[in-house]
């Protein structure tokens, strides 16, 4: 590799990394009539976000403000994430959707897909549109952090130095690193962010011989609970141990340590439970759970692994039955990451306090969310929220 250049003064803003936040932010700011140069570590933009759309790209949940802030935690949301969700909710993904010509439809559950459902087309046109605007994409180049007040880059030319009067940092947490989230950034703010941990995450379980037939198999019709928490969404048995979107909205209490229970049958109380399987006969427990109560497959398999020795009294154990784990899956197994750049560091519009003129978005800050529609739109919304303080920034 040559030598690098000497400092380059970029004439508008640049962006760093080409995800939803990063493609966001560059789109705002070219609305405003800003140029702007949008760079990302890796070959083609936006991997993340269309290896999630692999699968129906959810783009978020058409529901009330007040039920899409809940799912950002149990306390008050940052002001500055609150600000970006008020003014890019689950409608303005929807029409911003359409605007790109991607027709939308919501599911039974309140999730919203494109209809044409993985992201592949949507990230298409919403590349095509940028380009029309200006913003020139860099792949391939990756940020080293500061060089005084310059961004400083590994590129496969040379070392490059760029001075901007306005950087957005939109590179991400720390989760599926071979899609180009690896964290490595936060080295450059270690008084500014917060470690980072697992969300949206399975958990470690180390299996008896007898569950081996049953990996892959859903767990349907349950309700998992830790603490106060109960989601009733579907989790799959693996290898490794569970994972799936039912556990997803308990990731932030079972990483602080706080027990995992299956119900078996959430729509019937313990009394029901007891009477239709009533006193023990000549049938054995397996039968008589299965004929008496429907229970068989990986459900009747997960009662006997968690449950022996099973008690004469099984309806207490069948509502609250104790799942034993190790813990959360590897940090880059997550769908996402807790941690990151804290809200204290940074003011009402995303700027970094001790850094005038850098900004920061999408996943790089310290938010979570259960996946859903959540993750997305809130990762847009900080970066349309970031772009837009960046252009009042930029104006003279």
């Amino acid at each position: 590799m040559t030598q690098p250049d000497v400092p380059h003064d970029l004439p508008g803003a640049l962006v760093i990394g080409a995800g939803p936040a990063g493609l966001a932010a560059a789109e705002v700011l070219s609305e405003a009539g800003h140029p702007v140069l949008l760079t990302d570590a890796m070959p083609s933009p936006a991997r993340k976000f269309l290896m999630a759309g692999k699968s129906g790209l959810n783009l978020t949940k058409d529901e009330t403000q007040d039920l899409f802030h809940a799912a950002f935690g149990d306390g008050p949301v940052p002001p500055a994430l609150r600000a970006a969700l008020e003014a890019w909710g689950p409608q303005e993904v929807m029409a911003w959707a359409r605007g790109l010509g991607q027709e939308v439809f919501t599911g039974s559950t309140g999730r919203v897909f494109p209809k044409a459902w993985k992201g592949s087309p949507l990230l298409r046109a919403w590349l095509a549109r940028l380009g029309e605007r200006g913003v020139e994409l860099r792949t391939r180049w990756r940020w080293e952090g500061f060089d005084g007040d310059a961004s400083r880059f590994a590129t496969p030319e040379r070392v490059r130095i760029l001075r901007a009067r306005a950087t957005i940092l939109a590179m991400g947490g720390t989760s599926w690193r071979r899609l180009g989230s690896d964290g490595a950034w936060a080295g450059h703010f270690p008084h500014h962010a917060a470690p980072f941990a697992p969300s949206n995450m399975g958990l470690l379980v180390d299996w008896s011989t007898h569950m081996a037939r049953h990996f892959g198999a859903p767990v349907k019709g349950a309700a998992w609970s830790a603490g106060p928490l109960t989601s009733r969404g579907e989790v799959v048995v693996s290898a490794r141990g569970l994972e799936g979107g039912g556990l997803y909205p308990l990731s932030r209490t079972l990483r602080e340590g706080t027990p995992l229970h299956l119900d078996l049958f959430p729509d019937l109380p313990e009394d029901t439970l007891r009477q239709r399987l009533g006193l023990p006969g000549r049938e054995s427990l397996a039968n008589r759970l299965r004929k008496r109560l429907h229970l068989d497959g990986v459900r009747a398999a997960l009662l006997q692994e968690w449950g022996r020795p099973l008690p004469a009294d099984l309806a207490p154990l069948l509502k609250r039955l104790p799942v034993r784990h190790a813990g959360p899956r590897p940090l880059d197994e997550a769908i996402s990451t807790a941690g990151g750049l804290r809200f204290d560091a940074l003011d009402a519009g995303l700027m970094l306090l001790h850094r005038p003129g850098i900004f920061a978005a999408g996943e790089m800050l310290d938010w979570e969310a259960p996946t859903g529609g959540y993750l997305l739109t809130a990762s847009i919304a900080t970066g349309r929220h970031a772009g837009a303080a960046a252009a009042s920034w930029l104006r003279p």
